[in-house]
């Protein structure tokens, strides 16, 4: 769903003396590594193609060993879409992290705002060109596009204490994530994302299991 568009911005407040700060700079450092390992296959692949890269290739330019990148990395594919997990996460957090009185279909609007407004931005072009180019991260992208609507969709059963395979939510998690790819390809996307979320907030309130008061 999400094409990665730059490096994650480095963050972590200082961990306490001894274990945790070790533990702290374990973390720092795998982050690290994780980060010179996209950039360095995110540059080789829109220098070269992606099909002319090789998993080999990233891990000589990033100074790893293969073995280290896949610990990284479960696929060469995964390395165009290194935020994934991320905006995975964003979703199922704007669900379960939301106030008490805070309705739901407002609060998945605001996270899709802001991933459209992460990969409409000029610097993400190169990118959205490279995947569109490539029937392999195509078809990539259409698979994490499946697996964060299941996501989303336990997240909101959860949320509302019903079965996870409630076709109500799974039915609204297909239509929050699509929302973002038909928004992406509009000439206004905040608008298209208004306009989308207005028919899901209107078939949320007819089909809605009634388990949570909005």
């Amino acid at each position: 769903m999400i094409e990665r568009t730059e490096s994650a911005e480095r963050t972590g407040d200082r961990a306490p003396a001894g274990g945790a700060e070790q533990g702290g700079r374990r973390e720092r450092k795998k982050a690290a590594t994780r980060r010179k390992i996209a950039d360095t296959a995110l540059r080789l692949f829109l220098e070269r193609g992606y099909d002319e890269v090789g998993i080999r290739d990233v891990a000589a330019e990033a100074d790893v060993a293969v073995t280290t990148l896949f610990s990284h990395f479960a696929s060469k594919e995964a390395l165009v879409f290194e935020q994934d997990q991320g905006f995975e996460h964003g979703l199922t957090r704007a669900v379960a992290d939301r106030a008490p009185d805070e309705p739901l279909i407002p609060a998945l609007r605001e996270e899709v705002h802001a991933l459209v407004r992460h990969c409409t931005a000029p610097e993400a072009a190169p990118v959205r060109s490279l995947i569109d180019a490539s029937p392999t991260l195509r078809e990539y992208e259409e698979s994490m596009r499946l697996r964060h609507a299941e996501s989303l969709a336990s997240a909101i059963a959860a949320d509302l204490g019903v079965p996870e395979t409630s076709t109500a939510c799974r039915t609204i998690a297909r239509f929050v994530i699509d929302a973002y790819a038909l928004a992406r390809e509009a000439a206004d996307p905040e608008a298209a994302v208004d306009e989308v979320f207005r028919m899901i907030e209107a078939a949320w309130a007819v089909g809605r299991p009634g388990a949570r008061e909005e």
